[in-house]
């Protein structure tokens, strides 16, 4: 598309973050060519030791020790070292305002309504991370949340950073073999969870599984449990258990932050499973401090009186990410329930009634939302909204049109893409720059993307393998449990040495945009063509019978067919003219090589916790190999649909 479906007013430009940034980088470097993005992010890709620095003085990290080197080894993916005589701590830096302005609001779908100012985050902090302290938790240990997304999450994690502990999380909606794969190799010695969760009307209670856990991690300690429900605790059978208001206690205690190295371990991560045991991905402090604040103050514009909200859980990377908005002074919204319930207008409803300015969310959301109608420029007032943010997988060009005729006309549209393995992104929006429809607006500063072809070249105009072809700072520190750095090295830089290939496949537009096609492991490939299924799925969810769909390849002699599987309204069944219907719209927008080998109909698509479609899982199953950890999915079971459904041969 040639023609911008939005573009910001000179007034949104000249107020942004980021052209103030550009003002400040000219002063302090002299260079005249960098008040336009794009040679912003030549400089910042050219010049990291001189870019980086720019970001920390303008976003004002608070750390000791000397900040040169910037960067050690810089040729070296793995290897390369920021910052390594700077000591810091990561929690301080989330806390560094402690004024009467307000930190968290909270809403859930039970009715729960609550708000921390600042300062009563650090007072609460600071409690927690005495009693961590006295349970014996310090620097190096590992503290883990079993935990809904609710404030004392939030302060659970900023206790454990304080002392220089590692924090981890996951969602509450794990099985207890989910939960063991994932906290069972990392050993925490605390472990924070609650009683019990809504979602979709109903409560799903927690110890039980708590119990399970804690039977298959002997690691663990203490156990403290929110009393989330509002129901009477029962913990018996819980290892080290106490409830939250006594073990937090009432009493005012001091907050000591423990410095650490730049590229001391903050969180442990997961990849999501679904090829065997989840990777434990290790995080830096200070990269992810860093990243984090380039992210949220350059490319998404947050400022100290903006509202943010994403609907994640605890075991999505984008709560992480949000959470990094106090670090901003911002207000951070945090959402726990079903996005759905009681019906598509509850997180616009949100919105509208604690003053949203910058929304999260996924595409899927967005997707089923236009879907179900839902209009919220007729119905909601949306006063403070000028920013939405889209991820977890490639947004559709349709959906940009809805966001604009039936959300705001006026509002900068950030389609986001990164992953869990970075804690951040390589592709962002950028207040100066139009929105085009279905295109991401920039690679990020100081990431050095390019789509590369099969021969390792980067390519314009085409799909190709995302790479990064330098190093970053929130590149992971490395995987837990892998001395010698070989499952790191297997993950990124099997296929190119010194390059950071991460399995999308996408391409880079005349405009500088980004076009993310799909996952490249999962990449259809009939024929020797490559495609991407994101360009699949966005002409068949403009069937209005198809409620969302998968792709994969089924291997078959030397070549692929593409199995197309569809979830229909309910009521519906998949006849011989729907399945025309559905070809028909393929063939007219894509080519010919994307048709479908067949259609076939289920009653649900199997997803991960974080509420991906997964379709590693379906293509394992179609092409009959096993897959290799199930309790990666939040909903396994449907797996047999695909068992019976799949046509012979294997």
């Amino acid at each position: 598309m040639t023609t911008p479906i939005w573009e910001p007013s000179a007034e949104r430009i000249e107020r942004s973050n980021l052209n103030r940034f550009m003002r400040f980088a000219q002063e302090q470097t002299g260079n005249v060519d960098i008040r336009r993005y794009a040679p912003l992010y030549e400089f910042s890709i050219r010049q990291p030791e001189r870019f980086w620095p720019l970001v920390w003085d303008f976003c004002g990290i608070r750390a000791g020790g000397e900040h040169e080197p910037v960067l050690v080894d810089g040729d070296r993916m793995p290897g390369a070292r920021w910052y390594p005589n700077v000591r810091l701590n990561f929690a301080q830096n989330l806390l560094r305002y402690r004024d009467e302005r307000t930190a968290l609001v909270f809403r859930n779908e039970w009715g729960h309504a609550r708000q921390l100012s600042y300062v009563e985050l650090h007072d609460a902090v600071a409690r927690v991370a005495h009693a961590l302290k006295q349970a014996g938790v310090g620097s190096g240990d590992r503290v883990a949340g079993f935990l809904p997304n609710m404030p004392e999450t939030v302060i659970a994690m900023l206790a454990t950073t304080a002392l220089g502990a590692t924090w981890s999380s996951t969602s509450p909606d794990f099985g207890v073999e989910g939960v063991v794969d994932r906290f069972g190799q990392i050993a925490p010695k605390v472990l924070f969870c609650a009683d019990a969760y809504p979602y979709g009307g109903r409560r799903f209670d927690c110890l039980d599984k708590v119990r399970g856990i804690l039977a298959r991690i002997p690691a663990i300690e203490r156990t403290v449990v929110v009393p989330y429900s509002g129901a009477a605790l029962d913990l018996a059978g819980i290892r080290g258990a106490v409830a939250w208001p006594d073990f937090a206690g009432a009493e005012e205690r001091p907050l000591e932050f423990e410095p650490v190295p730049f590229d001391h371990p903050l969180y442990i991560m997961y990849s999501s499973g679904t090829t065997g045991a989840p990777k434990c991905i290790v995080h830096g402090v200070g990269g992810t401090l860093l990243q984090h604040l380039k992210e949220l103050v350059l490319h998404t514009d947050l400022k100290r009186d903006d509202r943010i909200f994403y609907y994640t859980t605890c075991g999505w990377m984008m709560w992480n990410w949000l959470v990094s908005g106090l670090a901003v002074g911002a207000t951070v919204v945090l959402y726990d329930g079903s996005p759905f319930h009681p019906d598509g207008n509850t997180l616009w409803n949100l919105a509208d009634a604690v003053g949203i300015s910058i929304f999260g969310t996924s595409a899927k959301w967005i997707s089923a939302i236009e879907k179900a109608g839902i209009k919220p420029r007729e119905t909601h007032k949306l006063a403070a909204l000028r920013t939405v943010l889209s991820t977890g997988s490639p947004l559709a060009p349709e959906s940009f049109d809805y966001v604009y005729r039936d959300v705001k006309p006026d509002l900068m549209l950030a389609s986001i893409s990164g992953g869990t393995d970075i804690v951040s992104c390589f592709a962002l929006g950028c207040p100066l720059r139009p929105v085009y429809r279905g295109e991401l607006q920039c690679r990020g500063l100081g990431m050095k993307v390019e789509a590369l072809d099969d021969a390792g070249n980067p390519v314009r105009g085409e799909p190709g393998e995302l790479a990064c072809l330098a190093p970053f700072p929130s590149m992971p520190v490395g995987f837990w449990n892998d001395p010698d750095g070989e499952k790191y090295r297997n993950a990124y830089f099997a296929r190119i040495p010194n390059v950071w290939c991460h399995g999308d496949y996408v391409e880079i537009t005349t405009h500088d945009g980004v076009i993310i096609h799909g996952r490249s492991d999962t990449t259809l490939n009939p024929g020797g063509v490559r495609i991407g299924t994101a360009e699949i799925y966005r002409q068949v969810e403009q069937v209005p019978e198809v409620l969302e769909s998968v792709a994969v390849g089924q291997h078959v002699d030397s070549d692929e067919h593409v199995l197309l599987f569809v979830r229909l309204r309910e009521g519906l069944i998949l006849d011989d003219a729907l399945r025309e219907r559905i070809k028909q719209q393929i063939r007219a927008n894509t080519t010919p090589r994307h048709v479908p080998a067949r259609i076939l109909q289920v009653a649900d698509i199997p997803r991960t916790r974080s509420g991906k479609i997964s379709e590693t899982a379906v293509r394992d199953v179609v092409n009959g190999r096993p897959v290799r950890n199930t309790e990666a999915l939040a909903n396994p079971q449907v797996l047999d649909l695909y068992v019976s459904a799949t046509p012979q041969p294997y």
